[in-house]
């Protein structure tokens, strides 16, 4: 083993396997974060392959055919299940891991997407005397939150009320909403401050790492910043020339939004994430490019899952997830920085499951689909790369049995502890919902 370790043998296999040894030691490199390689890998032992067959056997039970089950199990060194694991079948929600790389392939990850607020008249006494425009560059995570932050960034430059329209242009979103005419509705009651949801400023749109907005009302205090609009919401297909522009509203980065996509499995965000990339078409060729798996392997018709029509082989699915393992490490993250992870957090799609601790991973869920799929740190396999996609109704059980095949197999491969830094989620600054920060102001404050 000494010989191994000196050779870098065990250095070049860890790399393979998405973990970086740049500056470890040959001892650091043997012992990684818990992982003992002691002792080189060994082929499927029978249990495991037992573990599969009951685990066919009890979906079979509920009335489920067995060989329209897909499974895949693989480390970064050999294959350890594969049932069907090259035939696409609908896979629900893990459609949106195309949709994550696809997108973090076309922008990267510190993407952000600007929406433009002008004013097309003259600031005269705290009002604007014309039109407040929009023009939208495709941020899909635009939230309540954020609309009162532009209408305290407004004030500060002295617009308390327009006497015209809202002028709504390009790609604009609101609270998920593609359509702008109702995003604009949506910003335009914002601005106003009239109506606001009760819940807004609890937990309904805040993700776990989402701080809350700092300059939100308290019971104390319900004053709001305001910008009252008299006229209506207008969406049209070119901006007014001759207009000022005022503020140059950034969007979270790429990576924030992805994470809180995959943390929900929101559709709306998905789907404009799609549409700015080119569509569904797009989306199956960037992927399938990417991630090196042949392009009959994924077959969509959107960026979200929804549909049945939806479908990828699981080992495009296992390819999707191990390329964005890649691409994250080269940028300092992984992939607990965009997907959740068991035993970190209780939210989401985590909520009432029972995965082993350390696992990263998303789900699916249709009528009749259950779908899960992502990677599973164990002590004598590694890293193990898995995608599980039933095809049933009782997606109740079907959950519970994933779980405790995942829950199996680190039983006998060995729970990791702690979890390793290869699949734990970085400490960045955390981002939030409404921050002045990200409004821009490009005219000077009066």
């Amino acid at each position: 083993m000494l010989e191994l370790v000196s050779s870098g043998l065990v250095g070049m296999w860890l790399n393979l396997s998405g973990v970086n040894t740049r500056g470890m030691s040959p001892a650091q490199a043997v012992t990684w974060q818990g992982l003992s390689w002691v002792n080189p890998p060994t082929p499927v032992k029978p249990k495991i392959e037992q573990t599969i067959t009951q685990y066919l056997q009890t979906l079979k039970a509920q009335g489920l055919d067995p060989e329209r089950q897909a499974l895949w199990l693989r480390n970064d060194s050999m294959m350890l299940i594969d049932r069907n694991g090259t035939i696409p079948v609908s896979a629900a929600s893990l459609t949106k891991t195309a949709t994550s790389l696809a997108a973090i392939t076309t922008w990267g990850l510190d993407k952000k997407f600007d929406t433009i607020v002008s004013a097309n008249g003259k600031i005269n006494q705290g009002t604007l005397e014309g039109d407040l425009v929009i023009q939208g560059g495709g941020d899909p995570l635009f939230v309540w939150e954020d609309a009162i932050a532009l209408a305290q960034s407004l004030n500060q430059l002295g617009i308390n009320r327009v006497s015209g329209n809202l002028l709504v242009v390009d790609k604009f979103h609101m609270n998920y909403q593609a359509d702008p005419q109702k995003a604009g509705g949506f910003l335009k009651q914002a601005l106003t401050g009239i109506n606001l949801p009760p819940a807004l400023l609890n937990t309904e749109l805040k993700d776990v790492n989402f701080v809350k907005l700092p300059t939100a009302p308290t019971e104390a205090t319900t004053t709001l910043p305001q910008v009252a609009i008299l006229g209506k919401v207008i969406v049209t297909s070119a901006a007014p020339t001759g207009m000022t522009p005022l503020i140059r509203h950034q969007s979270l980065p790429l990576v924030d939004i992805v994470r809180q996509m995959n943390i929900y499995s929101n559709n709306e965000i998905a789907q404009i994430l799609a549409d700015s990339i080119g569509g569904a078409e797009q989306v199956m060729k960037i992927a399938s490019t990417t991630a090196n798996f042949p392009p009959a392997e994924i077959q969509l018709i959107n960026g979200s899952g929804l549909g049945v029509e939806n479908r990828l082989s699981p080992r495009a699915i296992s390819q999707i997830f191990r390329t964005l393992q890649q691409n994250l490490q080269s940028a300092n993250l992984n992939l607990a920085d965009i997907f959740p992870v068991a035993g970190a957090e209780y939210v989401g799609t985590l909520k009432d499951r029972r995965l082993p601790v350390g696992t990263t991973m998303k789900t699916g869920t249709l009528n009749e689909v259950s779908a899960i799929g992502g990677v599973l740190p164990t002590r004598d396999r590694g890293l193990v790369w898995f995608v599980i996609l039933n095809k049933g109704s009782q997606i109740a059980k079907l959950r519970q049995q994933q779980d405790t095949l995942l829950q199996s197999l680190v039983n006998e491969w060995g729970q990791v502890t702690p979890t390793p830094l290869v699949v734990t989620k970085h400490n960045r600054p955390p981002a939030y919902f409404g921050d002045l920060a990200r409004n821009i102001v490009i005219v000077p404050k009066p």
